[in-house]
């Protein structure tokens, strides 16, 4: 620790206590699942090992959204240790009303390197030994009634199936 962070008092800032701050709660959204090509791999780069997974469709699910998930868009990946993956997903959602809405996904995974090996080979693991957690950007037209969508933040957890992923979206209130 520094010494300035040490001697950082919360009171002297004029910023609110943390009594006055309202936590977080989440509100499920809906369930999203992915369905995917096998991956392409790139190879072993300056940033590690790189592979690109194509989406291929699915479906969205829940009180919040449903509609299909479109053959449009990859799983961009970037493996910087045994142990660790930083995904960045993009694609589309087509809304069982006739919307379009643009998903920006970005997560780590992380588990053990076999468990991963396991994981990048296409075998079931066990989901509690994979930490799966995604940060998706929704977005859709400004006239429409998904524009809320963007003025809002969600979070989400994954799992990592043979022939796709599914993740459960979850509004921050």
């Amino acid at each position: 620790m520094t010494q300035q962070s040490e001697n950082f008092d919360a009171s002297d800032s004029g910023a609110p206590s943390l009594s006055e701050i309202t936590a977080p709660e989440l509100s499920y959204l809906a369930t999203v699942d992915v369905a995917v090509d096998a991956p392409i791999t790139i190879g072993t780069t300056v940033d590690g090992l790189r592979k690109v997974v194509p989406i291929r469709g699915g479906r969205v699910s829940g009180p919040g959204l449903s509609g299909e998930v479109l053959n449009a868009g990859a799983d961009f990946q970037q493996y910087p240790s045994d142990t660790v993956a930083h995904l960045a997903a993009d694609y589309v959602l087509k809304t069982d009303d006739g919307h379009h809405i643009l998903v920006e996904n970005r997560a780590i995974r992380t588990g053990s390197s076999d468990d991963l090996n396991k994981v990048m080979s296409g075998e079931h693991v066990d989901p509690e030994k994979i930490y799966f957690r995604c940060v998706p950007r929704l977005t859709a037209d400004e006239s429409g009634p998904y524009a809320w969508m963007s003025e809002v933040l969600f979070i989400g957890s994954g799992v990592r199936s043979p022939n796709g992923v599914r993740i459960d979206i979850f509004q921050v209130l």
